[in-house]
C-alpha cells in the first residue's frame, strides 16, 4: 500500500507537479556557449598573423569552455536539469570544439587527422543520441567530461602564440585527447546499444 502525504495528494501527483522551467540559467549558460562560436570565429580569422586577435580568440574559447563546467554545476545544484539541456550541452560543445579544431586546421596550425578523427567521433555520437531519443537520453560519462577537458586544454595550448618549445607538451595534450575521444566513442557505441535493446 503507497503513503499518501499529510497534505491529501496522492505521490503521482507530488511528483507531476514538480517540473524544471525551460528557461534556466544553466540552459542560458549553455545557449550562450553556442552563441560564442561564431564570435571565436571571428576572432580567430579577422587577422590570423595578429598576436591581439589570437588571444582574443583564445580568451573567447576560455570564457565559452568555462560556461560548460559552470551550467553543469548549477543544473545539479539547483536541480536544474531538463532534457533539453541534456541534448543542447553536448551539441554546444562540439559547436565549440569543432570551430575551434576546424579553424586551426585550416590556418595549418593542426594536422588534418587530428580534426577529421574528433570530428567523426563527435558527429557519430550525436547520431547515436538521436538514433534512442526515443528510448532515453544519454547523458555524459565521466569519461566523456575527461574528454571534453582533454580537448579543451589540448585546443587551448594550441590556440595560444606559444614558443616552439612548447610543441612537445602541446601534443601530448593532444594525443591525449584523441586517445579519450577514440575510446569514450566505443563506450557511446556500446551503452546506446544497451539502451535500444533495453527499449
Amino acid at each position: 500500500m503507497s503513503a499518501t502525504p499529510a497534505d491529501g495528494t496522492s505521490p503521482e501527483v507530488g511528483v507531476a507537479a514538480v517540473q524544471v522551467p525551460l528557461v534556466n540559467i544553466a540552459n542560458i549558460l549553455t545557449v550562450t556557449r553556442l552563441a560564442l562560436v561564431p564570435v571565436f570565429l571571428l576572432t580567430l580569422f579577422w587577422d590570423p598573423e595578429s598576436l591581439g586577435w589570437r588571444l582574443a580568440a583564445a580568451l573567447v574559447f576560455a570564457v565559452a569552455s568555462v560556461t560548460d563546467h559552470v551550467d553543469g554545476r548549477l543544473a545539479r545544484k539547483f536541480g536544474l536539469v531538463t532534457d533539453f539541456g541534456k541534448v543542447i550541452d553536448p551539441i554546444a560543445d562540439k559547436a565549440l570544439t569543432g570551430a575551434a579544431l576546424f579553424g586551426l586546421s585550416i590556418l595549418g596550425d593542426l594536422p588534418w587527422w587530428v580534426t577529421i578523427t574528433i570530428a567523426v567521433r563527435e558527429v557519430g555520437v550525436t547520431l547515436l543520441r538521436f538514433w534512442v531519443i526515443r528510448y532515453g537520453v544519454i547523458a555524459a560519462s565521466y569519461g566523456g567530461k575527461a574528454k571534453t577537458l582533454a580537448q579543451i586544454i589540448a585546443i587551448g595550448l594550441f590556440l595560444l602564440p606559444l614558443p616552439e618549445w612548447f610543441d612537445p607538451i602541446e601534443w601530448t595534450a593532444m594525443i591525449v585527447a584523441v586517445v579519450l575521444t577514440i575510446v569514450t566513442g566505443v563506450d557511446y557505441v556500446i551503452r546506446a546499444i544497451r539502451l535500444r535493446a533495453r527499449g
